[in-house]
């Protein structure tokens, strides 16, 4: 029994930075894909960024040039950082880790970002 626990997420003014980390309560065997995705009030759950065991990654076009994803594979923990904050970011940020059976969610952390 796995849990992804989700951290860093706070009310900040726009403009502003977090950062945001994620590690699973237990050990992930092996971790492929690392990634942060967002829920809104009212939207559904988009994704924000990826990350590969290699470091390649990919980026939501709302989060190009301002959002950097990293990963430490000996701790199975993923980062979001998050600079230039604006209003429209305000959500429930969740991470996923995926090995070679299925995905793992956190629980979220909120981030409300305000004018």
């Amino acid at each position: 029994q796995v849990q992804l626990v989700e951290s860093g997420g706070d009310l900040v003014q726009a403009g502003g930075s977090l950062r945001l980390s994620c590690a699973p309560s237990r050990n992930i065997f092996y971790v492929d894909v690392m990634g942060w995705y967002r829920q809104a009030p009212g939207k559904q759950r988009e994704l924000v960024a990826t990350i590969t065991r290699t470091g390649s990654t990919n980026y939501a076009d709302s989060a190009k040039g301002r959002f950097t994803i990293s990963r430490d594979n000996a701790k199975n923990t993923v980062y979001l950082q998050m600079n230039s904050l604006k209003p429209e970011d305000t959500a429930v940020y969740y991470c996923n880790m995926k090995d070679w059976l299925q995905a793992y969610w956190g629980q979220g952390t909120q981030v409300t970002v305000s004018s």
